[in-house]
């Protein structure tokens, strides 16, 4: 397991960058670079240890729960296993094991009159490609939805 970090000076206020990272209409687009045949779609319930989903729009997917919340200033999600098309979950297939535990999370500090946006998530190296793929690409869309209007 790996821990990658990415960041983002976004000149916008806290709680607009975190309306774009977590909105209904702004999730799935910075989200796309993640999984470009389906459209990604997260669902919660926003409680710390409740249950959040992330999944393509076949519903197939993580689920998570939230450790750690702090609106608009950070979000720690720890993800716990695989949901599949008909809402069963997987926490513990051996597959989904040796990744249960991984975080993923989103800190968003006051930087010089702008807003510095801090990812970090833990990976198996197989997903490095991919997950950076996606993080670098979609910072840029969250960066400059935040920055727009």
């Amino acid at each position: 397991m790996e821990t990658l970090s990415y960041e983002i000076i976004i000149n916008a206020p806290k709680q607009k960058i975190w309306d774009v990272l977590w909105g209904n209409d702004t999730y799935s687009e910075w989200t796309k670079f993640f999984n470009p045949k389906s459209a990604s779609i997260m669902k919660s319930d926003w409680q710390v240890g409740g249950k959040t989903y992330f999944t393509n729009a076949e519903g197939e997917g993580m689920v998570s729960t939230i450790d750690s919340l702090e609106k608009p200033d950070q979000i720690i999600f720890k993800h716990l296993g695989m949901v599949d098309k008909e809402g069963n979950e997987d926490t513990e297939s051996m597959e989904v094991k040796q990744w249960s535990g991984c975080y993923e999370k989103y800190i968003l500090i006051d930087f010089d009159g702008k807003t510095k946006l801090h990812a970090e998530v833990q990976t198996e190296k197989d997903w490095r490609e991919h997950i950076d793929q996606g993080f670098t690409k979609g910072l840029e869309v969250v960066k400059n939805l935040s920055e727009s209007n």
